[in-house]
């Protein structure tokens, strides 16, 4: 079926919530609607495959009328193929006692994606999961939103940098400013999102570079500190726990891909996902708030931080 298009108006006036609803149940792209048609059917093939097999895990799956349980042995089942398909070592995940959980890891490819989303349901369970996808990625899977949601998994769309430059959409132009609107509340969907799997215990995964890339720091620069981080953990951080009473860990994550590894899923060939030390609540808010406690503007400090415990877990081919 061809994709809609949204009109100009639509663009202008829309809110990211009414475009996401469009996206999932309507058949429209937002890709094709800015320009991006091309990034679109690049993601066609994985998200036939991805689709294919929700299907399969949620149809041969039962009992139906048990919504919860379909759903666990759902999971169990995606465990079991994507095991054997996509095989991972994992190390010990420290006990968060109930708090909500922040992973951040390196994006070397991805393969990583299949590999977290089964360790995510051995190594935490019922734990709801948030992943903010990248919107080619996202268009993909969107038919299939109440499926995924149905084996654990809330996926909201985010344009990266990299997709908002390969848009190429001239500035000074309505497009150009429909665009940057919707860029920027679908982050603010994601914040919400975030604040309320959170809230209930649920997980978050992220990866700081927004885009795919294996080395910790971007550049040896960006390590000896000479250029700054991108902010992606502190916002994040800063966000969730100006709230004296939210509890929720920060966890960094080392992915250690297999060796001749590509960008694409690398299929049968195994990864390690390896936690760090991990920052509490209680920790963040001691060392990167105020003295006072009151809360700062920005969390000076907290971004490198997070990337050398990620880059503690990896050999050091993997820092920069």
């Amino acid at each position: 079926m061809t994709k809609k298009t949204f009109t100009e108006n639509e663009l202008q006036t829309l809110t990211a919530e009414e475009i996401n609803h469009k996206i999932i149940y309507e058949n429209y792209s937002l890709l094709k609607s800015l320009g991006g048609e091309k990034l679109r059917r690049e993601m066609i093939p994985v998200g036939k495959v991805c689709r294919t097999a929700v299907n399969l895990f949620l149809a041969t799956s039962g009992p139906k009328k048990d919504v919860n349980l379909h759903s666990k042995n759902a999971q169990k089942k995606l465990v079991k193929i994507l095991s054997k398909l996509t095989p991972g070592e994992y190390g010990d995940f420290p006990s968060t006692s109930g708090n909500g959980l922040v992973v951040g890891f390196n994006h070397p490819s991805l393969g990583e994606i299949a590999r977290i989303m089964t360790m995510k349901i051995e190594k935490l369970g019922d734990k709801m999961m948030l992943f903010p996808v990248n919107l080619p990625w996202y268009e993909a899977l969107a038919k299939y939103y109440d499926k995924i949601k149905m084996l654990g998994i809330i996926i909201t769309p985010t344009i990266t940098p990299s997709t908002w430059n390969k848009l190429n959409i001239k500035e000074g132009t309505p497009l150009f400013d429909s665009a940057t609107r919707i860029k920027r509340e679908f982050r603010d969907m994601y914040t919400s999102l975030s604040q309320q799997v959170l809230d209930d215990g649920g997980v978050l995964f992220v990866a700081p570079s927004a885009t795919r890339q294996a080395k910790v720091f971007k550049t040896p620069a960006v390590y000896r500190k000479e250029e700054d981080v991108i902010p992606t953990m502190a916002v994040l951080a800063l966000r969730v726990l100006k709230d004296p009473a939210v509890k929720c860990d920060f966890l960094p994550m080392g992915v250690l891909p297999p060796k001749n590894y590509k960008r694409g899923l690398n299929l049968h060939k195994k990864y390690k996902l390896i936690p760090g030390k991990i920052f509490t609540a209680e920790e963040i808010r001691t060392k990167y708030f105020n003295k006072d406690g009151s809360v700062p503007e920005k969390l000076e400090g907290f971004d490198w931080d997070f990337h050398k415990r990620i880059a503690d877990t990896l050999p050091k081919e993997f820092w920069y």
